[in-house]
């Protein structure tokens, strides 16, 4: 049995809400620049430019990639074999999150109900997904996810009679309808299976997968590539310009599902889909 602080989470969690929120996924970055010669929008192409000079300039000063810093979603992988001490795990998340957005100086944007509309101050709560695993590590993601990308996600109880055209087509009508309002180029996450909220929660984690990296199953990373070039032919383009290219990347993550069902849900990020990790 190892012991870990809590304080240590803390510590870790509030780093990698200032770390994600300044710096995009390497693989991420480097998409961005290549699609930069690909585009063949000249508007498109120079919106791209705009991007990359975004990118630059978060890193040389230091400072957030976006104004909307987001809501923080934190992946917890905690070994079984760890135990916890100096007080409550999820209580040091949030005072991490805390943390994180009040002295990286990050825009707060949650409000404590959903109704009454009053900003939290500091970004808590966060969405904290918690799974158990072999070892006596932890390993932490931190996913800050801006809502005008989430605005636009989407999700459909298919029958097991759906074909994988039904799919390919809600996954690009989805992509359709929000045109513009995700700000693309967009990543574009996808749960298929499990039931009505994990299908939503395998789409949320399919963004946080590096877009280099394809589905190891061949069905999947193949149905990965026909969204992605459907979604490309709908000419949304870099932030809805017009263009040949909407979506970065398309990432699928499965789940074993009902006999009578064939859960489907997509989670758009935007081009500004971050991510951090660390392991402790």
């Amino acid at each position: 049995m190892r012991t870990i602080d809590v304080k240590d989470i803390q510590k870790t969690v509030s780093e990698l809400c200032i770390k994600a929120n300044r710096r995009l996924p390497e693989s991420l970055e480097k998409k961005i620049r290549e699609c930069s010669g690909i585009e063949q929008s000249p508007t498109g192409k120079a919106v791209f430019d705009d991007l990359c000079d975004n990118i630059d300039a978060a890193r040389e000063c230091d400072i957030a990639i976006c104004q909307d810093t987001g809501m923080a979603i934190i992946f917890l992988q905690i070994g079984q074999d760890v135990h916890f001490e100096g007080g409550n795990l999820y209580e040091a998340i949030n005072k991490g999150v805390a943390d994180g957005y009040t002295n990286g100086y990050l825009r707060c944007s949650i409000v404590g109900d959903p109704l009454e509309r009053v900003n939290t101050g500091d970004n808590t709560p966060a969405i904290i997904h918690t799974t158990i695993v072999d070892g006596d590590k932890v390993k932490i993601d931190v996913c800050p996810k801006g809502f005008g990308s989430e605005n636009m996600s989407a999700i459909k109880m298919f029958t097991p009679s759906a074909t994988h055209e039904d799919i390919v087509n809600f996954v690009t009508e989805s992509i359709s309808k929000a045109g513009s309002n995700p700000c693309p180029p967009i990543v574009v996450g996808v749960g298929i299976g499990g039931s009505f909220e994990h299908c939503a929660f395998l789409a949320k984690k399919a963004l946080c997968r590096d877009i280099a990296i394809r589905n190891p199953k061949p069905l999947y990373a193949d149905l990965e590539k026909t969204m992605l070039e459907k979604i490309n032919l709908l000419g949304i383009g870099p932030q809805g310009f017009g263009g040949t290219v909407t979506a970065l990347a398309v990432n699928i993550e499965e789940h074993p599902t009902h006999i009578a069902g064939l859960p489907v849900a997509v989670n758009v990020g935007c081009h500004v889909t971050r991510h951090a990790s660390a392991e402790i």
